[in-house]
Formats: structure tokens, sequence, C-alpha cells
């Protein structure tokens, strides 16, 4: 099977099919809820596939320039940008697009209701544990141990994104739980089965070196079902965080906050200026 025949049997249908029910929702006039109505879904799907292909863009390559994973060149179209095939960039939009769409049809069922209590110490405890998690799998590029690099290389490259997702609004996140959850799940446990196919066909290849061995099914590499579990967690918390109107004021007052901070860093008060005159 061909990369291309891949993205046409297993991501494409999804794909079709959940804009179609999300346009059946727009017919039936089924809008999201007015807690989910803090950006047009459709911009946030957007800026998503923007964010998803610039920040995996470099990280992706360098894991096919180590040779982490390689693919058939036989099994591509040809057409290559750095290491990566074009197909893989391909892959980068659509699974984002699906995700974001099933995200949206989700968000018009499971949202709950009413405000969000503003909890900073869920915030800073979240953020902390994801701090511990990173330094963690970041400690395996120090002892240098090889089965390791790709579970270290995902987990680093990820964790950074969610540590900002978590301090922003893990709060706001654990409020939309039940959205969340399936949220990421299922498209996880079918990209799994998808790849799983590739795998067999030979479309792409892991190295036995750099990666545990662990599989699931004897098929599917762990590190790969984590990947797409990663992966779908930075989609579906940033359309969370972005769409909830809960997020805007908690943005701007951030925004009002850098701004105070700057400006008063940049003009000391009368006591500063004594300071440095005499210090001077």
């Amino acid at each position: 099977m061909s990369y291309f025949g891949f993205l046409l049997r297993f991501l494409l249908p999804p794909l079709c099919l959940l804009a179609m029910l999300n346009l059946w929702d727009g017919w039936r006039g089924r809008k999201l809820p007015s807690e989910m109505r803090g950006q047009p879904a459709w911009v946030v799907v957007l800026a998503h596939v923007v964010v998803a292909v610039v920040y995996t863009t470099p990280w992706d390559n360098y894991l096919v320039a180590t040779r982490v994973w390689w693919y058939d060149p036989a099994r591509v179209i040809g057409l290559t940008f750095g290491w990566v095939p074009v197909e893989e960039y391909m892959f980068f939009i659509l699974q984002t697009i699906m995700t974001g769409l099933w995200f949206i049809w989700l968000a018009r069922r499971l949202t709950p209701r009413g405000p969000v209590p503003s909890r900073p110490m869920v915030r800073r405890y979240a953020v902390a544990s994801a701090v511990i998690l990173w330094l963690g799998f970041a400690s395996i590029f120090v002892v240098n141990w090889a089965p390791g690099t790709y579970l270290a290389l995902e987990f680093t490259w990820a964790l950074l994104p969610i540590m900002l997702q978590l301090g922003f609004g893990a709060d706001i996140l654990w409020r939309y739980r039940r959205l969340i959850v399936p949220a990421i799940l299922v498209p996880t446990l079918y990209l799994s089965v998808a790849d799983s196919t590739a795998i067999g066909f030979g479309t792409w290849t892991f190295s036995p070196v750099k990666s545990t061995g662990w599989t699931v099914a004897g098929i599917l590499p762990v590190e790969e079902l984590l990947f797409f579990l990663l992966t779908n967690t930075l989609i579906c918390f940033g359309m969370a965080l972005v769409m909830s109107s809960e997020s805007q004021p908690r943005f701007w007052g951030m925004v009002r906050t850098v701004r105070r901070f700057l400006i008063k860093a940049n003009h000391p008060g009368p006591r500063s200026q004594q300071r440095q005159q005499l210090g001077g």
C-alpha cells in the first residue's frame, strides 16, 4: 500500500463523513453551546493546521534524518521537502482537520453548562506534573539509552506545548473533560488501527535500535500509539482552550498583566530612581 493510498483509505473517508455530519448539524440549526463560541470553529481548525505543520515539520524531519523511522521510496510519489515525503505533510493536515471536526461534532453534544471557576492551583500542579514527566524523558538522552530514543523525542517535543496549555487553562480543560476524553481517545484508537495496517504493508518502518520494541497486538509500536495520543491531545486541548468563552477574559487579563510589567520595568518608580542615583 502506498502512502497516498493510505491517506485515501484511512484519512479522507472519516474526514468527509465528519464534514457532512457537521454540515448536517448546521442545516438542522444545532449550534455550539454559548460556552464554546469564543472563536469561530473553522478558524480554530485552520489555525491548528498551521501550528501542526510549523511545529511538527522540523521534529519529523529530524526523526527521518536520524533513521528513527523511514518510508519505502517505492511507496511514495517521490516529492519530498527536507527528508520527509509530501504525503507526511498531508497527514499532519488531514489528521488535524479530522480530529478538529470530531471535536466540534462532540462539542455540540457534550459541553457542560455553566461558568468555569478559576483555579490557579490546578494549573500549577498540572504544569509541575508535566515538567517532571518532561525531565524524566529528557534524562533518556542524558543516559543515552538508545531504545528510548523515539519515546524521548515524542514526549520532550509534545510536552512543551502541553505545558503551556495546562498553564493557561488546566482548570478549563478539567471542566470540559467529558468532551475532551472521547475527543482524544476515538481518533487515537482509529489512527492506531490504520497505522498498524500501513506497517503491515511496509509503507513505513521503525528502527528496532531506537525504539523499545514494545508493541500493541504484536504489530503497532507503543511509540506510535503514544504519538497519536499526544498529537490528538495537543489538538483537542488547543481546540477546547481557544473555543472556550472562559479563555477570552483570561487571555486578555494575562496580556494586561504582561503589559503592566513591561511598563513598570521600562519606567521605574521614584524609589528605584533614587536607589539608582545613590548607587551611581
